[in-house]
């Protein structure tokens, strides 16, 4: 196989491309993140999360935010890949292999970044990236990938959960990626209130069924009960897009454009605010809950700070620069 700087040479035309942004992505990622960054404050803290310790608490932050946010980052992974793919083909005519290099770059990403959070995605989304989606991309259509994505969640959900649903949630996002993601973004919006209604009546129903089963994570009861809170989330997000709150939710595009660069700043950042008060300690969800708030606002402030003059936030450019194999323009001058 070419080494990186052969590719660069032989297979890649052009300059590498710029997928065109699409807003609600970006804002589906950020709102991820964010559930994300509260729900990693609890677990890089080591804070104790069993039932009779939390209370009202605790079944709050499990039906609310644990394995909520990380499905939808998931099948945004899964579409993004699409998305980038269908860039590239514009612009090399090698695209599979410039996939390879994306995902196999962002390997050594993952593994620094699980010294300090064993529990980090980034290692497992580089690996099933290339185990899954690289031969998906193989597939003829939409119907068939959605429907393998399907069939390998339901599979995951009734056996496993966890980092099981990577696969089947990377599939399920390409496949609405082949579907096209701007088709599904202009849905009518009396089709995504019902989408959201018969959703959020589900959700309601499974995360009842979990509190009543005192059911923990990992349990099958809970998988399902956070998928279905995923999809409500999505569905919440996509119809309030379309509403007067467009403006405000779009705060969020920004971080959701340097997600790689939030995701492991805020393991850091974290890790600097237990060390000073000692989170882990008790199970305090306020604490725990406001100290991640607290960094997701730093986030923002420095996505929005950085993409005024930068295209791309520093490690995404990095990650973008190892996959092409040369330097990308990055500064803009913009004010």
């Amino acid at each position: 196989m070419s080494t990186p700087s052969q590719a660069s040479t032989t297979e890649f035309v052009g300059r590498p491309s710029k997928p065109a942004r699409i807003t609600e992505v970006d804002v589906l990622r950020g709102c991820a993140l964010f559930g994300i960054t509260l729900v990693n404050t609890v677990g890089i803290t080591g804070m104790p999360t069993s039932s009779p310790a939390g209370g009202l608490g605790h079944w709050g932050y499990e039906t609310l935010l644990h394995q909520r946010f990380f499905p939808i980052f998931s099948f945004l992974f899964g579409l993004s890949f699409g998305l980038f793919l269908d860039a590239v083909r514009e612009r090399t005519r090698s695209p599979r292999l410039v996939m390879l290099a994306r995902l196999g770059f962002l390997m050594p990403f993952g593994a620094l970044h699980r010294l300090l959070q064993p529990r980090e995605v980034l290692l497992t989304y580089a690996v099933v990236g290339i185990v899954v989606l690289l031969p998906a991309s193989f597939l003829p259509g939409w119907r068939v990938i959605l429907a393998l994505g399907g069939v390998a969640t339901a599979v995951a959900a009734s056996t496993a959960g966890g980092s099981m649903l990577i696969p089947g949630l990377f599939l399920v996002g390409f496949g609405a990626a082949r579907y096209g993601a701007e088709k599904l973004l202009r849905l009518p919006t009396s089709r995504i209130r019902v989408i959201l209604g018969l959703t959020a009546a589900l959700a309601i129903a499974l995360n009842a069924q979990q509190v009543g089963m005192e059911a923990e994570s990992g349990s099958w009861s809970a998988t399902v009960a956070g998928l279905a809170t995923a999809a409500t989330y999505v569905a919440a997000v996509v119809l309030l897009m379309r509403t007067r709150l467009r403006r405000a939710l779009c705060a969020l595009a920004p971080v959701g454009r340097m997600a790689l660069t939030g995701y492991v700043a805020a393991t850091l950042l974290i890790l600097a605010a237990d060390h000073v008060l000692h989170i882990g300690s008790e199970a305090d969800y306020g604490m725990a809950l406001s100290v991640g708030a607290g960094v997701f606002v730093i986030e923002i402030a420095f996505s929005l700070l950085w993409l005024r003059r930068a295209r791309y936030g520093p490690l995404e450019w990095l990650w973008r620069c190892l996959t092409w194999w040369r330097l990308v323009p990055n500064w803009s001058r913009r004010g």
